[in-house]
C-alpha cells in the first residue's frame, strides 16, 4: 500500500488547495482532449504544369495534393497557403474539411515549396492564372460536384496570401461559387504604406480619413519581413501561427495552424514542410526567389520609406482592390483584431467593395491576426459551415450577421476569456450604421521633437511576435515605449461604466511645424492607450496609425486634421481612461531621419468619437472545460492571495526595538538544488550614519546577500529587517532603499537632469518627493547635469548613477561597485560623495574589491568567504587585530635596539623615521613605555597593516579563509 502524507498546519492546508487546483485543471485538460475520431479522408500527390507567362511555350510546376473523402462526388475546395508557406503549411486545414465531406486541393504556390517559377505577389498573369488552371483540373476529375461541363461546384479559402488569392480569382472567374478569405488584404499599397491625410486635409481643412496617396509611411519591419520570406526556405507556418484563443478554451492553444498535417493525410503530405528545399532555389542576386519587377518595386520603397508611382501600380495591380467590383459570390471575410499587418480597415474596404458591387459578405472580427494567431477549432468550423452552406444548400443560412469577438483580462490556466457578439448586420469600420460615442480629451498644446536620425525611436511592440509580448505584463511595459520630449499625450478622465471599442476611433487635431518644415511635411504616429487606475498602459493590439501631413505652411500656422485610428475591440474597463499619443518616431515604420519639431493640439471643442456595436453575446453550449480551468485557476489565486496575504501581513509587521536601525540580518542562508550554498548563517547590522563595506572574494555571496536585501530572491532560512520591516519581495520598506547595480543606463540625447527626472517619474511618485537638488549637490556635477549623457566621462556617469540611487534621499543606499572603471581623481571624488551622503545621517552600504578604497571610505566592514561571515567591525579594529606595529621616533637606530630587547618581540626594521615590529600580543602602550625608558623620542605609534593584509589572512591567500 502507498504511505499516506499527512498534511499538517497551514502549509498543509496551503498545499492542499494547490493539488486541488491541479487536479482540477489536469481533469480540464483530459475531458477536452478526449474522444479523437480516425480521419475518412485519403490523399494523392500529384505535379500540374501551367504556364509560365501568357503566351510563353515555357511551363511552370506546381506541387499540389489532393485529399478526397469518402463519399464522392462532393463539392471542392481550393485551399492556397500564406506567404512564406507552401502546401504543407494547410494539410490540417485542409484535413478538417475532407473530413467534412469536401474534395480539397492545396498546392505550392510557384515559388515557393517544390513549385517552381518565381514569385509575382499574386500577380494576375501569373499565380492568379495559375489558380484557373487548378480549377480546371477539379473540373476534370470525376469525384467533384459539377455545375456544367468544365464548371466545378468550388470554393476558395486561405489566409493572408492565400485569402488575397481567394479574392483575386472570385474577381476573374467565374466558376468560383463562395469565398471565405482570413486575415488578408485589399490594397496592399495601403496596407503597406498607410497614411490618414493628404494635403487637401491641410490646405482646405477638408478631412478625408483613411485617404491614400503615394506618401504613405512605410511598414519597415513588415516589409523587411515578407520580403525575407522570400528570400528563403519556405516554412510551414504560412503566415497565420498558432491558433488564437476562442471562446470555452481552457489553455493557450499553441496548434500551429499552418503546421502539422492530418492524421489521415499521406506519407509524402505528411513529411513534407520546411525541412524540404525548394525545387525554386533562389537565383543570384538580391531578389531570391521574386521576379525583378516586384524586387525593384521593394527596393524603391525600401530605399527612403516612399514609393515611386510604378510601385503603387505594381501593389495595386496584385491586390483585391482591383477585382472587388466584380465579385458577386456569397463572400465571408474572417479579420483578425490583433494585426499590425492587415487590419480591421482592409477587411472593411473589402466588405465595402463587395456589398457595392451586389455581393452577399458576412464579417467575422475574431481574437487572432498576424500577431494574435490563426482561426481556432470553432472559427474553421464557422467557415466550413458557410461553405457547406452556399456549396450544397445544406445546414441553415449564415445570413449577413457581423460577428466580433472581445477578449477579457480574466484568464484561466492562461488563457484569456474571449466571448463573441453577434450584430444584426455589419456596421462598417468608420462610417455606415456605426454607433459612436464621444470622449472629451484633455492636453495643452505640445511641442514635440523628432531627433536625428530618428533615434531613439517610440517602441509599439514586435510585428508578428506582438501576441507573445501582449500575453506577459512585464514585456508588454517594455514593449512599449514612448521616448520623452518625442510624443503629444492628451487623456481623457476615468469612464464610469465599460466603453466597448469595436472599431477605428478618429479625432481632430492642429499640426503646426516648430522651426523649418521637412521636406515631405509631417511624419507621425498615433496610438490609443487603455489606461488603468494604478497608471500601467495598453495599447490594444499594438496598433498605431501612421500620419504623413505634406506642405505645412511655412509660417508655422497650424493645419487641421482628422486621424482615423486603426481599429480595435477593446473593453474599457470603469475606472480606467483614454490616452491618446501622437508622436514624431516609431521602430516599426520607416521615419524620417533630418530632425524637425512640431506642435500639436486638440481642434477646440473636438472629443475622441469612439465606436461601439451594440449586439448579442452568443455562446455554443457550456464550455466545461473552461469553467473547469477557471475554477482550478480560482482556487489556485485564492491559494496564492493567502500566501501573499500572509507575507503582507509580516512584511507590514515592525520590530519596536530595530525601527531605528536601517538593516539587521539574522542566520540568512540561502541555498540552490545540487547542494549549493551561496550564503551560509550569515548575521550582522548596520548601524546610522555608517559607511559598511562588504568584502570577500569572487563566490563569497556579497551579491548573493544584496539580492536578497533588495527583495529580488527569497532566503532558505533566516531574514533581513530594515528599519525594523522584514524583506520580502515587493515589501513596502523598499521604498526606503536606494540602490545602484554596476552597469548603469541613462538616454544618451538627453541631458542628466532629464534622465533623473524620467526615472523618477516612472516610480510614479510626487514630485517634490524627489529632492533632484539635494542628490544632483551630493553627486557633485554642478552645471555639467545640463549636458548630454553621451558627452559625459565614466566617472561622471557613475555619480549620475549614484545621484539616480540617492533620489528621495534613501535612507538606506545599497551600492555594488560605484567605483569599476573609474580612475584615480574620480575614485576620490566618488569615495568624498559617499561620505557627504553619510554625513546626512543615513547608511551606505557598498560591495567592492578596491580595499585600499574600502578602508579610505568605509567605517566598518564585513568580511565574508564561502558564504560565511569572517569578520565584521570598524575598520581600524579589523586592522589592527593582528600583532604588527609601526612607532615614528627620533633615533630609529636606538629605539630598534630598544625594541629587541623586549621578550617576544620580532621582526624588527627600520624605514627611514619609522620602526616596525611584530609585539606578538604585547600592548602598544608597553612598547612605547620600553622605547621611553631607553631614552627614544616617541612622535606616533599605530598599528603597520593595512585592510589589505588583514583580508588576506582572514580568508586566506590560498583560498583556505579562518572563521
Amino acid at each position: 500500500m502507498p504511505r499516506t502524507l499527512e498534511l499538517r498546519g497551514r502549509r498543509g492546508r496551503l498545499l492542499t488547495i494547490y493539488l486541488v487546483a491541479a487536479v482540477l485543471v489536469a481533469g480540464g485538460a483530459v475531458w477536452l482532449t478526449s474522444g479523437d475520431e480516425p480521419a475518412r479522408f485519403h490523399t494523392q500527390d500529384a505535379t500540374i504544369d501551367v504556364a509560365a507567362a501568357p503566351g510563353s511555350p515555357d511551363r511552370v510546376q506546381l506541387d499540389v495534393t489532393l485529399y478526397l473523402p469518402e463519399q464522392t462526388p462532393a463539392p471542392a475546395v481550393l485551399l492556397p497557403h500564406g506567404f512564406g508557406g507552401d502546401k504543407t503549411s494547410v494539410s490540417r486545414d485542409a484535413g478538417e474539411l475532407a473530413e467534412r465531406g469536401f474534395v480539397v486541393l492545396t498546392y505550392s504556390a510557384r515559388g515557393f515549396g517544390h513549385s517552381t517559377g518565381q514569385i509575382s505577389l499574386n500577380d494576375p498573369d501569373y499565380e492568379v492564372a495559375d489558380a484557373s488552371r487548378l480549377v480546371d483540373h477539379l473540373a476534370s476529375l470525376p469525384e467533384v460536384l459539377k455545375d456544367s461541363d468544365g464548371d466545378p461546384r468550388v470554393a476558395v479559402t486561405g489566409a493572408s496570401y492565400g485569402g488575397a488569392l481567394a479574392l483575386l480569382l472570385a474577381g476573374t472567374d467565374r466558376r468560383i461559387d463562395a469565398i471565405a478569405p482570413v486575415i488578408t488584404y485589399n490594397d496592399l499599397a495601403q496596407a503597406l504604406l498607410p497614411n490618414a491625410a493628404t494635403r487637401d486635409d491641410v490646405q482646405a481643412g477638408t478631412p478625408s480619413p483613411g485617404a491614400f496617396s503615394a506618401d504613405g509611411v512605410l511598414k519597415r519591419a513588415w516589409a523587411g519581413t515578407l520580403f525575407a520570406a522570400g528570400l528563403g526556405v519556405a516554412s510551414t507556418s504560412g503566415g497565420t501561427g498558432p491558433d488564437a484563443v476562442e471562446a470555452g478554451d481552457e489553455v493557450d492553444n499553441d496548434d500551429v495552424g499552418a503546421g502539422t498535417a492530418s492524421a489521415g493525410a499521406s506519407a509524402p503530405a505528411a513529411a513534407g514542410g520546411a525541412q524540404r528545399p525548394p525545387s525554386s532555389a533562389p537565383q543570384p542576386g538580391t531578389c531570391g526567389r521574386f521576379t525583378q519587377a516586384v524586387c525593384a518595386a521593394y527596393t524603391d520603397v525600401a530605399t527612403d520609406g516612399r514609393a515611386s508611382e510604378r510601385t503603387i501600380e505594381l501593389l495595386r495591380r496584385v491586390s483585391p482592390a482591383s477585382v472587388t467590383s466584380d465579385i458577386t459570390v456569397p463572400t465571408l471575410l474572417v479579420q483578425g483584431e490583433n494585426d499590425t499587418l492587415f487590419g480591421l480597415d482592409q477587411a472593411d474596404a473589402n466588405a465595402r467593395q463587395i456589398t457595392e458591387a451586389g455581393g452577399s459578405v458576412s464579417t467575422i472580427w475574431y481574437t487572432g491576426g498576424h500577431d494574435g494567431g490563426g482561426p481556432g477549432p470553432q472559427l474553421r468550423g464557422k467557415i466550413a459551415d458557410f461553405l457547406r452552406f452556399h456549396l450544397t444548400g445544406e445546414g441553415e443560412d449564415p445570413g449577413t450577421p457581423f460577428t466580433y469577438d472581445v477578449q477579457g483580462a480574466l484568464r484561466a490556466n492562461g488563457a484569456p476569456s474571449v466571448r463573441s457578439v453577434e450584430a444584426p448586420a455589419y456596421p462598417g469600420l468608420t462610417s455606415g450604421t456605426t454607433e459612436r460615442r464621444d470622449v472629451a480629451l484633455g492636453g495643452p498644446e505640445q511641442t514635440v521633437v523628432r531627433p536625428p536620425g530618428g533615434t531613439p525611436a517610440a517602441v509599439s511592440g514586435i510585428p508578428g511576435l506582438n501576441r507573445v509580448v501582449a500575453g506577459s505584463s512585464r514585456l508588454s511595459g517594455l514593449f512599449s515605449v514612448d521616448p520623452p520630449g518625442q510624443s503629444a499625450v492628451f487623456a481623457s478622465q476615468p469612464v464610469d461604466a465599460q466603453l466597448l471599442l469595436a472599431g477605428a476611433s478618429t479625432v481632430r487635431l492642429r499640426v503646426s511645424a516648430d522651426g523649418p518644415v521637412p521636406d515631405g511635411g509631417a511624419v507621425l504616429f498615433a496610438k490609443l492607450y487603455d489606461v488603468s487606475p494604478d497608471g500601467s498602459r495598453t495599447l490594444p493590439g499594438s496598433a498605431i496609425a501612421p500620419i504623413r501631413v505634406p506642405d505645412l505652411p511655412a509660417d508655422g500656422s497650424p493645419g487641421e486634421v482628422t486621424v482615423t485610428l486603426p481599429g480595435v475591440v477593446r473593453p474599457i474597463e470603469a475606472g480606467h481612461s483614454l490616452q491618446l499619443v501622437v508622436g514624431t518616431t516609431d521602430q516599426a515604420y520607416a521615419t524620417p531621419t533630418e530632425p524637425a519639431a512640431f506642435t500639436i493640439s486638440l481642434v477646440d471643442g473636438s472629443p475622441l468619437s469612439v465606436p461601439v456595436v451594440p449586439g448579442e453575446t452568443v455562446t455554443s453550449g457550456w464550455p466545461a472545460g473552461q469553467l473547469l480551468g477557471i475554477a482550478g485557476a480560482l482556487l489556485a489565486a485564492a491559494a496564492v492571495a493567502v500566501v501573499a496575504a500572509l507575507r503582507r501581513k509580516r512584511s507590514h509587521k515592525v520590530d519596536p526595538e530595530l525601527a531605528g536601525t536601517p538593516m539587521v540580518i539574522e542566520g540568512l542562508t540561502k541555498s540552490y538544488p545540487g547542494g549549493l550554498t551561496a550564503v551560509n548563517d550569515l548575521s550582522f547590522r548596520v548601524e546610522p550614519g555608517q559607511v559598511l563595506g562588504l568584502l570577500g572574494p569572487n563566490g563569497a555571496g556579497k551579491t548573493t546577500t544584496l539580492r536578497m536585501l533588495m527583495g529580488l530572491i527569497t532566503p532558505t532560512k533566516g531574514e533581513i529587517r530594515v528599519f525594523g520591516y522584514r524583506i520580502t519581495p515587493g515589501a513596502p520598506v523598499l521604498s526606503r532603499i536606494g540602490s545602484f547595480v554596476e552597469g548603469s543606463g541613462f538616454l544618451p540625447h538627453l541631458s542628466g537632469e532629464a534622465n533623473l527626472r524620467l526615472y523618477w517619474q516612472a516610480t510614479g511618485r510626487p514630485e517634490e518627493k524627489a529632492h533632484f537638488a539635494e542628490a544632483l549637490e551630493i553627486a557633485g556635477l554642478g552645471d555639467a547635469v545640463h549636458r548630454r549623457v553621451r558627452t559625459y566621462s565614466q566617472g561622471m556617469r557613475q555619480r549620475l548613477a549614484i545621484a539616480q540611487a540617492m533620489l528621495g534621499l534613501p535612507e538606506l543606499l545599497v551600492l555594488d561597485e560605484p567605483t569599476n572603471g573609474l580612475d584615480p581623481p574620480q575614485i576620490h571624488q566618488m569615495r568624498e560623495v559617499l561620505r557627504r551622503y553619510a554625513a546626512t545621517g543615513r547608511t551606505v552600504v557598498v560591495s567592492s574589491h578596491l580595499l585600499a578604497e574600502v578602508e579610505q571610505t568605509c567605517t566598518h566592514v564585513v568580511v565574508m568567504h564561502r558564504g560565511r561571515l569572517v569578520a565584521s567591525g570598524e575598520v581600524h579594529e579589523i586592522v589592527a587585530a593582528g600583532g604588527e606595529a609601526t612607532f615614528r621616533v627620533d633615533n630609529p637606530e636606538a629605539a630598534a635596539e630598544a625594541l629587541r630587547a623586549v621578550g617576544g618581540v620580532s621582526g624588527v626594521d627600520i624605514e627611514g623615521t619609522l620602526v616596525h615590529a611584530d609585539l606578538d600580543g604585547l600592548a602598544r602602550s608597553e612598547a612605547v613605555a620600553a622605547l621611553v625608558r631607553a631614552g627614544v623620542s616617541v612622535e606616533q605609534a599605530g598599528p603597520r597593516r593595512r585592510l589589505e593584509d588583514a583580508f588576506l589572512q582572514l580568508v586566506g591567500e590560498g583560498g583556505e579563509g579562518s572563521s
